[in-house]
């Protein structure tokens, strides 16, 4: 692997290798463990990536630790529907909730890579994982402190 797309399909791959499984686990997790404490797990993989990332420049490296972005795409794609659909239950409001959320998840990762690459001009890919890392914990702590469990009780 000399190119850098051959790591550039190498990281999408690794990642949805993970995703996959991890996917299959949430879901059959859901109900029995609750959407909170998998969204959490979900919410740690973030930080620790970016972290992680910031050890080594080798390529070899961040496609191993792009398997890390498998865990939380696993967990984020699964659950958030579920959660959307815990909320809204039986208020015919399921379909518009979606959409919000997909064009709010949209424009969080387009402004993700645009403020990213201004923080990697201004001072390095160190600092652009480590400020992305940051911003990952701040997610977290506010999942943790502000969001309830969805799940209607047994």
């Amino acid at each position: 692997m000399n190119c850098p797309a051959s790591y550039m399909s190498a990281c999408i791959i690794i990642a949805q290798l993970v995703m996959i499984p991890v996917a299959k686990f949430t879901g059959d997790r859901a109900d029995s463990w609750g959407r909170r404490p998998l969204f959490l797990v979900a919410f740690c993989a973030l930080p620790i990536r970016g972290l992680i990332y910031t050890l080594s420049p080798s390529p070899y490296w961040i496609v191993g630790v792009q398997a890390l972005d498998g865990i939380g795409a696993g967990i984020f794609g699964v659950l958030w529907v579920i959660v959307v659909a815990d909320l809204t239950r039986g208020t015919g409001r399921y379909n518009v909730s979606l959409g919000a959320i997909a064009t709010a998840v949209g424009l969080g990762a387009a402004l993700s890579n645009l403020v990213a690459g201004y923080v990697v001009d201004w001072i390095g890919y160190p600092g652009g994982f480590l400020f992305l890392a940051a911003c990952a914990i701040g997610a977290f702590l506010a999942f943790y402190f502000g969001v309830p469990e969805t799940r209607a009780a047994s």
